[in-house]
């Protein structure tokens, strides 16, 4: 099972079309984790679970969270914002085990990384327009086989950054 997850793209319509017609026939969802700058019906967020980031001023009414089941695994998203993950990751940690999901994604940083923590998969997909620390534009491929986790990132023409490439268990 695949998911794909974008964050922070900051009004670019274009680059999030096109990486929804890319992966569109291989993903079982897509997931944004906020600051779009779009409408909650918007037609580029058409088929992602979405939540609201801090630059969402146009969405008002998207939730800062979002718990889904998808395949066998339950994802908790949220932007970040709310939970200080610039500074801190203890905040959404906390949530992120409340909720009881595997996988947690988020944004907010503009960084791009996974890592595991205490059973829970991590995963910031970075932006597809203003990224920090890198100079590719990314977003992320989740894929759950078993109990096995594997995370790539891709830079906006669908080339995988291979660096950031990680494998995980679940527990």
């Amino acid at each position: 099972m695949k998911v794909l997850i974008v964050s922070d793209s900051h009004g670019y319509k274009k680059e999030l079309e096109m990486i929804k017609d890319r992966h569109r026939g291989e993903v079982e969802a897509m997931i944004h984790c906020g600051d779009s700058e779009l409408t909650a019906d918007s037609r580029e967020l058409k088929d992602f679970i979405t939540v609201q980031g801090n630059m969402d001023y146009a969405a008002p009414d998207l939730p800062t969270e979002a718990i889904e089941l998808i395949g066998d695994t339950c994802f908790y998203v949220t932007h970040g914002h709310l939970y200080n993950v610039k500074m801190s990751l203890v905040s959404l940690t906390y949530r992120g085990e409340e909720t009881g999901a595997k996988v947690i994604c988020y944004g907010h940083s503009h960084t791009a990384h996974s890592f595991e923590k205490n059973g829970h998969i991590y995963i910031n997909p970075g932006s597809i327009r203003m990224p920090r620390e890198r100079f590719e534009k990314t977003y992320a491929i989740c894929q759950v086989e078993g109990s096995t986790v594997n995370v790539s990132f891709l830079d906006l023409e669908g080339k995988e950054v291979e660096d950031l490439r990680s494998e995980f268990q679940l527990i």
